[in-house]
């Protein structure tokens, strides 16, 4: 691949905005589209090029907005779809494109698809969703939902059972019926015709359940990569009818979130020559902290660097001209990295912080910025059940805490005190005014309280803070083709402590070193390094050659 040949998305940096706790601008302690308008300049002077939107279509926000009642509308906590056009300008006139999250393995029961399908067994939309004959307390098959409990819910108007794995009010659509199929690519097209520039699929490789739906090995706490619901026989069949009805039409960017995928699997998804998607999310990275007796990710274990780094290293090189990686340390749906992957202390968190971001974004692959990951924003921390709102979380509490009393609540709190999607989902923190600048009003969720400390304003007069960094590394990306096209190295693979690689393109290698704890290590690079070398960029101000201090990376050229 020749630096003319890349896409314009392998360039890219993409940040992604969690509406709902971004800016509010309208007084209701909720975060808006008008909040999002007020800070483009913000993200534009960070220097991204994308800004990935969560759902903002209309809700009853059973689980935040991935509960869809309306695909064409707007949600009235986030605005209008005039607020939403004027997003769309205002973004495109500073250079910044807009992807959507496309939410297509379930609806809301609130959807009107969902409502004539419920209203009698012969209605057209019937076949729109999973319906099976059961009786009440004896659902059609063992399925669990992601969320607890079965994955069937008992239906007394039809005296039938509709599928949803994950929440009750989240019915799953049924792919096989090609009319459901036409009507989401009739949506698709309504959004790229509107100006949009592409979108991220929503738990896309769930498309495509098992023929017959039979029962499977239960796997309590199991979440995903579940064989009955995930990569399915007809899964890569539907991707590229997708690609044909819609994304091939238009210049856009397409990333799918699929759990419990292999490399081999990600070739096939995001394969330059599948005509399917650009890339995918894998997440087994982001699975080698779970809990090895039952509990799936409420756990307290730690990540081993050694299996963090095979795992990196199996997607850079399985990927490696044949498709494309997705990079990121968290999401809406995890911890915060420094938390997890780092350290959030006052006395580390700022260098870790760095030291994640100089790991991850000088990896093949197009890097994603959760928001407030740029300033070192760290989890939660709440200490009570009560100032959670995260559905997947207080479910798990009820099952494993309040029913079956298989933990204490002190313990499963520490497991969702690391753990819970809220940590991610507080409000961006933009100063010390009240409620860190987000709202001035009571908020959906609480305010992480060290907003006093780790706050924009403060980042962005501080030339050696971590926002600053970001952006550094984000010029390195996109100045320097080496980033994009180079071929990746994994040294020092059994080594618990440090993550080093080597990029090489066109004779120019780069070798890029993370400390990944709060030691000071001797650091073996004499034999990589020609005596030539210059240091492209560092979390600390000076070079002490042959050591590294705690959480400490730099990236040398040679």
């Amino acid at each position: 691949m020749t630096d003319q040949a890349i896409k314009w998305w392998q360039k890219a940096v993409v940040y992604q905005v969690y509406p709902r706790s971004f800016q509010d601008t309208n007084h209701d302690g909720i975060g808006d589209l008008q909040g999002i308008i007020q800070h483009l300049d913000y993200l534009q002077k960070l220097g991204v090029d994308v800004i990935w939107l969560n759902p903002i279509y209309r809700s009853p926000n059973d689980d935040n907005g991935y509960d869809i009642s309306d695909y064409q509308e707007i949600a009235s906590d986030f605005g209008t779809m005039a607020d939403f056009e004027e997003l769309l300008k205002a973004a495109h006139d500073k250079g910044l494109k807009i992807i959507m999250d496309l939410v297509v393995n379930h609806t809301s029961d609130e959807h009107a698809w969902f409502k004539e399908s419920r209203s009698n067994t012969t209605n057209k939309y019937r076949d729109f969703y999973f319906w099976r004959v059961g009786n009440a307390g004896n659902p059609p098959n063992n399925w669990d939902s992601a969320f607890g409990g079965s994955a069937w819910k008992y239906d007394e108007q039809t005296k039938e059972y509709y599928l949803h794995t994950f929440s009750t009010k989240q019915p799953d659509l049924n792919w096989e019926n090609p009319q459901m199929r036409q009507s989401i690519y009739d949506m698709m097209n309504w959004w790229l015709k509107k100006g949009v520039d592409g979108f991220r699929m929503d738990v896309i490789n769930q498309i495509s359940k098992l023929p017959g739906l039979p029962d499977g090995p239960l796997k309590p706490h199991s979440k995903f990569g579940d064989a009955r619901v995930t990569n399915g026989p007809k899964v890569h069949d539907y991707l590229q009818e997708m690609n044909r009805e819609v994304l091939s039409k238009k210049d856009i960017m397409t990333v799918g979130e699929t759990h419990g995928i292999t490399p081999d699997d990600g070739v096939k998804y995001a394969g330059f020559d599948r005509q399917e998607l650009n890339m995918v999310f894998e997440f087994q990275h982001l699975r080698l902290d779970n809990s090895q007796h039952g509990f799936g990710k409420w756990s307290t274990r730690k990540t081993s660097l050694v299996e963090l780094k095979k795992v990196i290293n199996n997607w850079q090189v399985a990927l490696k001209d044949k498709a494309w990686n997705s990079l990121f340390w968290n999401n809406h749906d995890t911890p915060r990295a420094v938390s997890r992957f780092g350290n959030d202390s006052e006395q580390y968190r700022d260098v870790s912080a760095k030291m994640l971001a100089t790991c991850l974004h000088l990896l093949q692959g197009t890097p994603y910025i959760y928001q407030g990951e740029e300033l070192g924003m760290t989890n939660a921390h709440f200490k009570n059940l009560a100032d959670y709102r995260d559905i997947e979380t207080l479910n798990a509490y009820q099952d494993i805490v309040t029913k079956s009393h298989l933990l204490t609540n002190d313990d499963m709190m520490q497991r969702i005190e690391a753990n819970s999607r809220d940590n991610s989902r507080t409000p961006m923190q933009w100063n010390t005014l009240v409620n860190a600048g987000f709202s001035d009003v009571t908020l959906w969720i609480k305010v992480n309280p060290n907003y006093s400390t780790i706050k924009v304003d403060a980042a962005l007069v501080d030339k050696n803070s971590t926002w600053y960094y970001y952006q550094k590394l984000i010029t390195l990306r996109h100045d320097y083709p080496l980033v994009t096209l180079g071929d990746f190295k994994l040294l020092l693979a059994d080594d618990p402590n440090i993550f080093m690689y080597q990029r090489h393109w066109q004779g120019q290698t780069w070798l890029v070193i993370c400390n990944f704890t709060e030691q000071t290590l001797n650091c073996p690079v004499n034999e990589y390094l020609n005596g030539r070398e210059q240091q492209i960029i560092s979390n600390y101000a000076d070079d002490q050659h042959n050591n590294l201090r705690p959480y400490e990376s730099k990236v040398y050229s040679m």
